[in-house]
Parts: structure tokens; sequence; C-alpha cells
């Protein structure tokens, strides 16, 4: 037999310090577990050795991506679901951690719990890597002695979400690669080519057609004030950009986006199935209704969903069921708000956000494509025309001259 000394938690805000005998680690943590404790440290007792130094990176943590705390994630609620503690846990993946802002990040994390902190307190420190979604899920896993089952739901999520994002992206790259190919090939057309032969055509003293005149004129003007028209549109995008910052810009631009034909249901739907599916992973993990919206909120990108959502909860303080609430806003689909208030009557209100989710995804994933497959037919129709009016301007006195 082997002496541990071992530090658990009895609960959220006592900590206890002991020492144990057992065969080994794994058989440590058992009888810990046994006594009702949650074991956050683990040492074998050594006689005569004092442990050395820890040595702890000192680079400030940087840029941590989306991808390495998803793997964190997953790798935590392994570790913690075979029986490891959670300062060995943490030791053992900022030990393997590639990057040195996320070894440094690691290591501050440990150090916070080994002093007798929460992990989702420590987690609070890092709030633009681990976001109040993120921290609420732990917090109520360590409430409810299922972190590991908790750090999962998280990584499945966060593995949704971006899988999702990343699907939506590649379905635009290729339509937007067509259109910055043929506005270049406009602008070289009408900056070098039309000036060529306008020059050509101005010498031969011939009455140029209409179409002629005004395919010269434009690329005259471009050459002359092409400075302003940048600055122009500079200083356009910074008024744009400043009032998107304002509450009513907000909120203009959220409905300017909601009534586009195509994309203003893409919007929609793409958030509804972000707000649902963050909604149930907060529930499954038995955050109350109210602060599990709370959470969700920020989660939104458009305004007038997120205020629609503010007002449901303050529905919901005086009493109103979610679904009710939702729907008396009249923004959010019947179909979504029917399933809540069926979800809520059955007492499954976390399934019918799944429900929910799932089905907008699969909705998500249908509009994208439509999308991108009207957007380059029209692409393509839109340079075409272009590019022919510039070719037919061009052709159209050397016709005359031969006739």
């Amino acid at each position: 037999m082997v002496t541990f000394h071992y530090r658990a938690k009895k609960d959220t805000q006592n900590v206890i310090d002991g020492q144990i005998e057992a065969d080994n680690e794994q058989d440590a943590v058992e009888k810990i577990n046994a006594l009702g404790l949650l074991p956050i440290k683990l040492e074998k007792k050594e006689e005569n050795k004092t442990q050395p130094p820890k040595e702890i990176s000192k680079i400030k943590p940087g840029r941590i991506k989306h991808r390495q705390i998803t793997l964190f994630s997953r790798q935590m609620a392994s570790l913690l679901k075979s029986g490891v503690p959670i300062l060995r846990a943490l030791s053992i993946i900022a030990e393997q951690a590639d990057k040195a802002s996320l070894n440094f990040m690691l290591n501050d994390i440990h150090d916070i719990v080994e002093d007798g902190g929460t992990f989702s307190s420590a987690l609070e420190k890092y709030p633009k890597v681990f976001p109040s979604l993120y921290i609420s899920i732990v917090h109520a896993g360590e409430n409810s002695g299922s972190l590991p089952e908790a750090l999962m739901r998280i990584s499945d999520y966060r593995e949704k979400q971006h899988a999702l994002m990343a699907r939506l992206r590649m379905a635009m790259v290729y339509p937007s690669l067509m259109a910055f190919v043929g506005l270049g090939t406009v602008i070289f057309m009408l900056s070098y080519v039309v000036p060529k032969l306008a020059e050509m055509f101005i010498r031969t003293g011939q009455e140029l057609p209409m179409p002629t005149r005004i395919l010269i004129d434009i690329s005259t003007f471009l050459q002359d004030w092409w400075l302003w028209i940048l600055i122009a549109c500079v200083f356009l995008g910074m008024v744009i950009s400043r009032s998107l910052k304002t509450e009513s810009g907000k909120l203009s631009f959220g409905r300017f986006q909601l009534k586009l034909p195509i994309y203003g249901e893409f919007i929609l739907k793409s958030e509804i199935s972000r707000f649902a599916r963050t909604l149930e992973i907060l529930i499954r993990n038995g955050i109350t209704i109210l602060k599990a919206l709370d959470v969700s909120i920020p989660v939104l990108k458009n305004e007038v969903l997120k205020n629609a959502l503010k007002t449901s909860y303050e529905q919901l303080e005086r009493g109103s069921p979610l679904g009710e609430s939702l729907k008396d806003v009249k923004v959010f689909p019947l179909f979504m708000t029917n399933l809540l208030i069926v979800g809520e009557e059955t007492g499954s209100l976390d399934e019918a956000l799944s429900e929910v989710a799932s089905s907008y995804e699969r909705d998500t994933d249908e509009v994208s494509r439509i999308l991108a497959n009207l957007m380059e037919p029209l692409i393509i129709l839109f340079m075409g025309l272009i590019v022919g009016f510039i070719v037919m301007a061009m052709l159209l006195p050397i016709f005359e001259i031969n006739m």
C-alpha cells in the first residue's frame, strides 16, 4: 500500500486536504470518490524529498484558435471520465500543447484550481477564449457532478457550429472568386483597353455611335476622378461602419437583412438554428430557462432577433411560457414557436429545441446551396452583360468604317 496526499472538493465552496492509502493512483481516486469527494490533486507521499519548483511558461497568452479549445474540451472530458484528477488532466494537456499561448493559459488555470478555485472561475479569467456559454455549462457540470459529460457536450456543440460555418464559407468561395475576377477584368478594360481604342477612333475623326461615346465618357471619368471615387468609397465605408455600431444602425441593418429575398430567409434560419442549439445544450446541463436564455441571446448577430428575445425574456420573468412569449413577438416562424409550446406542455423542451435546431440546420444547408447555385449564373450574367457592352461599344465604330 502507498500513501497519497490529496486535495478534493466536498462541494463548490469547500476544499479538503488529506491522505489515503491505496495500491495505485486509480485505486486512490476510487476511494476518494467513495467518500463523496471530487479529487482535484493527488500526489504520492515521498519521504525527505522536496518537489522541484514547477516551470511555467513566461510567454503571455496570444491568440488561441477555436479548434484548439474544442480539442482541449474533448481531451479534458476523456481524462476526467477515466478518473484522472482535474489538476493532473490540466497538466497532461498543457505538456502536449503545441502552442506556447495555450500552454501558458492551461498552466495558469491549473494554478487557480490548485489554490482552491473552481474550474469555471478559472476559465472566467479568459473571456475571449471561453465565452459565457462555455463557462455556464462548465459551472452547471461542476454543480451537478457531471463535468466530463458537460465538456463532451460543449465539444460536440462547437464542432457542429464550426462545421456549419465552414460549409457556409465554402459555398461562397467560388461566387466571390468569380465576382473578383470579373470586376478586375472590367477595371482593366476601362482603364487600359478602352483609352487605347478611344485614341484611335478620335484620330479617324468619324462620328462615334452613342454606346461608344458613353463608354469613352465612363472611362475618362474613372481616369480623371479615380482618387476622389476611392476617397468617397472609404468615407462611405467609415460612415456605414460607424452607424452599424449604434443601436439604431444595427436594428435598421437587421431589418434590411431579413427583408432580402432568399438571403433574408437564410439569415433567419441560420440564427434560429444557432439559438435553438445553444439553448438546448444549456437546458440539458441543468441551467434554468431564464439564465439559459440570457446566455443564448449574445450568440445571435441579428439585432431584430436579439430584441425579440429580450422581449421574450421580460415576459418569461413575468411567468409566461417560452413558446408563447416567442410567438407574441411575431418574428419567429410558427413551426418553431408551436413546437416549443408542445415541448413545454409535455416537459420535453430540450428535445423540442433539438428538433428545431436540426430542422433549421438542414434548411440552412439547403438555402446556402440555393444561394451558391443562384449567385454563380447571376454573376456570370451580370459580368457578361458588362463585358458584352464594352466589346459591342468598341466594335461598332469598326463596323461603321467597313460599311
